[in-house]
Parts: structure tokens; sequence; C-alpha cells
């Protein structure tokens, strides 16, 4: 009996200490941490744990990398000619050659050239928000050149195509500089007729002009020498005096305060204003009549 409890208190130690310490050979199941845990990461695989993310292989935007092109726009060339119409302070420019230019360009158009567009703004375009039309030949270089004027910083570029295409009005750069700068045009009326004469290139002629302006001067002429009529002017003007041997048609200031009407033929030394245009001996003789005649003279701007 005695033996008995001996035998089942050593028993009971054995069951015991076996408990407490895990046996040889049999696996032991780990717990699994979850990340709301100890907050620390769980090792990889083979004991070594993962390396802290360097903050460098953060996540990049989608156009990390990238450069956004200049922006300009395209438009259809109805569309230009409408904004053409608008008072926007805008500017036009032909990016051809000098020499297609002239040979026909948009009114109003500015030269610059595509090849001439560089690393710096042209001169003749000093603002960068400036409304710009830009067009060419076929509309290739026009693209290229509003690519560039937007790397440059132009923000209002409306590119049309080219003039191959275009339906409105064309001229060409003398022309352009005649409707500037039109010529001066004198015009004599005369018993119900009106006649046209070229102003000559002198300084008595640009004088004449002058006084003249916008108004009309009525003058009293009267015949003299069987060739001329001839009456006195309100004012004298600068004297280009050489010999001439007049023709029907001729206006001739004489001795610098006198104006003369040819409609024949004499040779002496004064100074030639103006010459008709396409009229004859008998044509002039009709309309200034025989005796003392009033004439009418002003001067318009031709765009012929």
């Amino acid at each position: 009996m005695k033996r008995s409890a001996i035998f089942a208190l050593i028993l009971t130690l054995l069951l015991a200490f076996a408990g407490c310490t895990p046996l040889q050979g049999i696996p032991q199941s780990k717990p699994q941490e979850t990340a709301a845990g100890n907050g620390t990461a769980e090792p990889a695989a083979g004991g070594e744990e993962e390396a802290a993310p360097d903050s460098r292989d953060t996540a990049k935007p989608e156009n990390a990398g990238r450069t956004e092109k200049p922006v300009w726009h395209q438009i259809d060339q109805e569309t230009a000619k409408r904004m053409m119409e608008e008072d926007d302070g805008h500017v036009i420019v032909d990016v051809r050659r000098q020499d297609e230019y002239d040979g026909g360009h948009i009114p109003g158009a500015i030269l610059i050239p595509n090849e001439t567009i560089g690393s710096e703004r042209p001169e003749q375009l000093p603002n960068p928000d400036q409304i710009i039309l830009i067009y060419c030949r076929s509309g290739n270089r026009s693209k290229q050149a509003a690519e560039k004027l937007a790397a440059l910083g132009y923000t209002n570029l409306y590119e049309f195509g080219g003039i191959l295409e275009w339906t409105g009005e064309v001229v060409k750069e003398e022309q352009q500089m005649e409707a500037v700068n039109p010529s001066p045009v004198l015009v004599i009326q005369v018993s119900g007729q009106t006649f046209y004469a070229d102003l000559e290139d002198n300084s008595s002629a640009e004088a004449l002009a002058e006084k003249l302006g916008s108004g009309t001067l009525e003058l009293e002429l009267h015949d003299y020498g069987g060739f001329e009529k001839v009456g006195p002017l309100p004012w004298s003007l600068p004297r280009n005096d050489t010999s001439i041997t007049t023709e029907p048609g001729d206006v001739i200031l004489y001795q610098g305060d006198q104006i003369t009407i040819y409609y024949d033929k004499n040779t002496w030394t004064f100074t030639r204003l103006a010459k008709i245009r396409d009229t004859s001996r008998e044509e002039l003789l009709e309309a200034l009549g025989s005796g003392s005649v009033t004439v009418s003279v002003s001067v318009e701007r031709s765009e012929e």
C-alpha cells in the first residue's frame, strides 16, 4: 500500500514534467500575428526579415518622366476667316519664304519664315498672349511653326493650314503697298466733264497735293498763245523748272504761281505738275471752250 502510493507519486511527477517540455521530433505550431498585433513584420521564409522599403522607391505619378507637349490649336479656314473679322488685336502670320509671300498672301499678314523661328521669341510678336493665326503653303510648315512658338511660351496659337486652300482675298506685296499708301491723282472738272491727271514726282506736285488736301479749288483760266489755258494760283509753289516741249494734257506750273493746261505744243522752261490721262487736243478744246472758263481741281487717292 505504501509502495503503491510512492509509485503513483513518481508517475504523476513524470507526467507533469513531460507536459512542460516539447517533445523532440514533433513540430510545434506557431501562433500567427496580424497587422494589428505587435506592429512587427512577419519574418520571411528562411528566417530572413524583409528590408524596410526605401523612401526613394515610393510610387511615382503616371506622367512622371514625360514632358507635356506645348499647346496650340488647329482650326479650319472658315473659323479663321471669322476670327480675322474680330477687332481683338489678333495678328496673321505667314511662315513661308519671302518670295512666296511676295507672290501672294492674305491681306494684313506679316512674314515670319518658319526656318527663322529658333530659341528666342520673334521681334514681330512681342506679346505672348496675343491671338496669332498661322498659315503657310499647304499646312505643314504652319504646324511646325505653331509647335515652336508654343514652346517659346505663346498661349493663343491657331493654325489654319495653307494658302493653297484659301478662298478669301489674296494680295501681292506691291498691291498691298499701294493700298496702304495710294498715289494722289489730280481731278480736273470743267464743263461737266472730269479728267484725271497723274501727278509728277517732284516737290512742286507734292506741294500742290498738300495745298489742295481734301478740298476743291476753283480757278479762272483764259486762253494764251493758242495752245494753253492759264490762270493764277492763290499761293506760290516750289519750282522745278526745266526745258519742256508740251503735249495736250500737260498741267504746267508757270513762274511758281500760275497754272496752265496745255491743249497744244509749246517749248519753254517751266515745271510739269501733272499729265492728264488718255485725252486728245480735240477733247480738251471741246471741254475748255474758247475764252475764259472756270475749272475745279482737287486731289483724290487712287488705289489702282
